[in-house]
């Protein structure tokens, strides 16, 4: 079939269950090696391990000089912690009882430094609370919203009064600045780069007045996938991607200038062909990301395919070339989003070495590890 040409099939491909996720550890590497060249080095590189939420993927970047991450969850934080990661970052603010699990991971692990982002004095205020009553030693930068309005403080006065009480704080030390721009998504590399400067400006100017006040600015991490290359050109910021460890069609239609290389494909099998030219595939909500129209999936080979319905279990797809296709007969295609995607998969098949009987667990997939 068309859609085998696309990649290198591995063998005992046949044995693998679907609906599957199919990962390729080379495709991934060079994925790791296209960061660090747009980086400059891996130093510069915090990437986010939201998108693959693997133990696995940890130790490639590890393996390529990648000694900082960041993540979402308590579940990423430990799976990190199982790589010997020695700095990590918790990028999404801590609420509930995620403030003292964290602060009781902190503890736990002197040797591994821990930070997470604060953008209120009152959750400021609990931190710091917990960390005295432990003697935990947890880092704290401040979430900057530079115009995405999801979270974060604006650069202000009252952005610099909280900066400032970081700073000042004997129960917490200061990370610095985080400044995600997951709302910038500019096709053309010109126009991304023009918003992301015109945005910019404002956090400019936030650490000129920081630096006016005698303030430190330790840290500074910018960005996500689409404006990384551009942060890049800034001397003293950090880096974030995420989806450029895996990829998916979305990102690579979105972002012509992003050479990566898709690394995870979905494994479906036709289920039923209903009547002419439907065709059912073991795909649905439970295996694909489904919050975003269709396609949310590029079925490699049947790419005039029209998408009639998805339900839990099945797609139905509408195609000139149904006839072509048997009952059983395997389908690859490309998920548009893949960092929920990967979240329905508790394990992905791994392609190494021209076969496929090796699998590796989606730890992090769980909200709570022990």
């Amino acid at each position: 079939m068309q859609n085998k040409q696309e990649f290198p099939v591995p063998s005992q491909i046949e044995s693998v269950s679907s609906p599957s996720l199919v990962v390729f550890p080379e495709k991934i590497r060079a994925n790791i090696q296209l960061m660090i060249k747009i980086a400059g080095g891996p130093e510069r590189l915090r990437p986010h391990v939201k998108t693959h939420k693997m133990a696995e993927v940890v130790v490639l970047q590890k393996e390529q000089g990648i000694g900082k991450f960041k993540c979402a969850t308590m579940a990423e934080m430990r799976m990190l912690l199982t790589c010997q990661v020695k700095d990590i970052l918790l990028a999404m603010q801590p609420v509930g009882p995620v403030i003292a699990s964290l602060v009781q991971l902190s503890k736990k692990h002197p040797d591994t430094q821990f930070s997470t982002l604060v953008d209120n004095s009152k959750t400021l205020k609990t931190i710091e609370t917990l960390c005295d009553q432990s003697g935990a030693n947890l880092g704290v930068y401040l979430d900057i919203n530079c115009g995405m309005n999801r979270t974060g403080i604006v650069p202000s006065e009252a952005a610099k009064k909280l900066y400032q009480r970081i700073h000042q704080s004997e129960s917490v030390a200061l990370g610095g600045l985080h400044v995600y721009d997951g709302h910038i998504r500019d096709s053309a590399i010109e126009d991304r780069a023009e918003h992301c400067r015109r945005d910019w400006e404002a956090v400019d100017a936030f650490i000129d007045s920081l630096e006016e006040s005698a303030l430190p600015i330790p840290n500074i991490i910018a960005g996500g996938s689409p404006t990384f290359p551009v942060h890049a050109r800034r001397e003293g910021v950090d880096l974030s991607p995420g989806t450029t460890l895996l990829w998916d069609f979305g990102y690579g239609d979105a972002f012509p200038d992003l050479p990566f290389q898709q690394a995870a494909f979905l494994l479906t099998r036709v289920l039923s062909k209903p009547s002419e030219n439907l065709v059912c595939l073991d795909l649905g909500h439970k295996s694909v990301a489904a919050e975003i129209p269709h396609p949310r999936v590029r079925l490699l080979g049947l790419e005039d395919a029209a998408f009639v319905s998805q339900s839990e279990e099945h797609l139905v797809i509408e195609t000139e070339k149904a006839a072509s296709l048997s009952v059983g007969d395997i389908i690859f295609g490309i998920p548009r989003h893949i960092c929920p995607t990967v979240a329905l998969h508790n394990k992905v098949v791994v392609a190494t070495d021209g076969k496929s009987n090796i699998y590796w667990e989606v730890v992090a997939r769980d909200r709570i590890l022990d």
